[in-house]
């Protein structure tokens, strides 16, 4: 683990460096602010995104693989924008848009049924069966 840490750290300390030479000190630190408010937003909807995820989930619009992979992404792009620093902000507007692009996926799929969903046997024909000695004892 220490292992991925490490470049991620270096990584990180000179995208910022080489960012904030380039637009200054008061628009790196506006970044920073903005990038932690967006990331807090996220979280703080975190719980409505969720509910309306496992409302698709129960339409049949979303399996249980992607209704996870989009619950991930949600809270890595919100972990990672508050994260101050220019590679974790990547990093998270890169969740972020895998998210949206899931949820866009979801919404313009066709309902499926799944375990949450009814549907009856799809080889059963549904019959009527008229006894015909019952209904001759009726009529006399």
């Amino acid at each position: 683990m220490i292992f991925l840490l490490v470049p991620f750290f270096l990584i990180e300390l000179y995208l910022s460096l080489k960012t904030g030479e380039e637009i200054g000190f008061l628009w790196s630190v506006i970044w920073i602010i903005l990038s932690f408010m967006l990331g807090m937003m996220l979280f703080k909807k975190s719980s409505q995104t969720m509910l309306g995820n496992m409302q698709s989930m129960r339409q049949g619009k979303l399996d249980i693989k992607r209704f996870q992979n989009v619950s991930m992404a949600y809270f890595i792009a919100a972990i990672f924008l508050m994260i101050p620093g220019v590679f974790s902000d990547f990093l998270g507007l890169v969740a972020l848009i895998y998210t949206l692009y899931l949820q866009f996926i979801v919404k313009i799929t066709p309902e499926q049924t799944t375990h949450f969903t009814k549907q009856g046997d799809d080889n059963v024909i549904d019959v009527e069966i008229i006894d015909e000695h019952s209904r001759s004892d009726r009529s006399s």
